[in-house]
């Protein structure tokens, strides 16, 4: 199988340092983009989970009552904690600095191996961008921990292939 078949991008064409940085600063916009969304449809089902917990009609039955109202602060307290996880990923976006090629993997940092690219900045997994695979890594991340310093030339593994590391920028 190969990469495009797994889904996963073919280079991308930067070739000078300008075409890097806009193509990371485009990276970068779109991760926000993705995130605000996320925000949105977390707000969404907050007072949606809300407006069913304040509808529900007092009935005779009274643990129906209250068991629907708990159901429905617990649906909004899960979606609540996912709304500051999001705003949270969105304010560490906001910190990362693509106006630099970088030599080394670090946060910011694109890396182009085994026909995969990867952007460390945000936790998005896998997007497409612009009709590329794009593999967005939280700088958090075990495997963004693992390729931190290192170079184009070196190796490491994602899903249980070896990828040497073509460029960084």
């Amino acid at each position: 199988m190969t990469n495009e078949q797994a889904g996963y991008c073919i280079l991308v064409a930067v070739t000078t340092d300008q075409e890097k940085i806009a193509f990371k600063n485009q990276l970068k916009q779109a991760g926000e983009q993705l995130i605000e969304q996320r925000i949105a449809a977390a707000r969404t089902l907050i007072n949606e989970a809300q407006e069913a917990a304040n509808s529900e009609e007092k009935s005779s039955a009274g643990d129906k009552y209250e068991t629907a109202r708990a159901m429905n602060q617990l649906e909004k307290e899960m979606h609540s904690k996912q709304l500051a996880q999001q705003l949270k990923e969105l304010a560490h976006l906001h910190d990362v600095k693509t106006d630099v090629v970088y030599r080394e993997v670090v946060t910011g940092a694109c890396i182009n191996g085994g026909g995969i690219l990867f952007f460390i900045a945000a936790g998005l997994g896998k997007q497409t961008i612009d009709g590329k695979g794009i593999i967005y890594l939280s700088p958090l991340a075990p495997l963004a921990k693992q390729l931190q310093h290192k170079k184009a030339g070196d190796h490491f593994v994602f899903n249980g292939k070896e990828i040497v590391i073509e460029t960084i920028y």
